[in-house]
């Protein structure tokens, strides 16, 4: 079977688990860049792209977004270790919180990761030095993605055709990952198109935090 382009391009950046996450954003009307940041910040590293620590926080964070079994009944069950419905539940909770918080993508990505729109939650160190908050690093990801999109356009569609996920996903492995940027990104809004379901029954100010 063919796959959409989006899930082509974002194989063609790296991006582990792509069709999973290109799926889970279109459904939920979200940035496809954003929601794979989000991936590679939770389970990737500085610079890398989502996969490498799928079980983090003691034990308690699951899945490709890490989501925490502490605060939803989700990441209990063996579907948190799926990557397609792990990157569904994780863009619909991001869904909400852009909802919430009016669009707000800093205030939201703090909020997925701390609770609290405002706090600056977990801090990582790229190898340029700088330390930055949850939210910063993030689109950190998020500005290496768009950064490169025109050329993975390129890439993907002088490839061959794709018949299968697996393939995919393989070929994604084989590309290199860009050098980071060479200062910290700034959040900024994007358009969001807002959906019919609303997630933000599932986020409560106690039970909306992932890792």
């Amino acid at each position: 079977m063919s796959i959409d382009p989006t899930a082509s391009r974002l194989a063609a950046e790296g991006v582990a688990f792509a069709p999973e996450i290109a799926g889970a954003a279109r459904r939920h009307g979200l940035d496809p860049n954003l929601l794979a940041a989000v991936a590679a910040q939770e389970t990737g590293g500085p610079g890398a792209s989502a996969g490498r620590n799928v079980v983090g926080d003691g034990g308690h964070g699951r899945g490709v977004f890490q989501i925490d079994d502490r605060w939803h009944a989700f990441a209990a069950t063996p579907a948190a270790m799926d990557p397609a419905q792990n990157a569904d539940y994780a863009a619909g909770m991001i869904e909400g919180l852009l909802k919430r918080y009016g669009g707000d993508v800093h205030q939201a990505l703090s909020a997925y990761n701390s609770g609290s729109p405002v706090a600056s939650g977990t801090k990582t160190l790229w190898p340029d030095g700088s330390n930055l908050a949850y939210a910063d690093s993030v689109m950190r990801h998020y500005e290496r993605l768009t950064d490169h999109s025109l050329h993975a356009s390129a890439v993907a569609e002088k490839s061959d055709a794709i018949a299968s996920t697996g393939v995919l996903r393989e070929r994604a492995q084989h590309f290199p990952l860009a050098a980071p940027p060479s200062s910290p990104a700034r959040a900024h809004a994007a358009p969001y198109r807002r959906q019919a379901t609303d997630y933000t029954a599932l986020l409560n100010d106690d039970n909306d935090k992932d890792s």
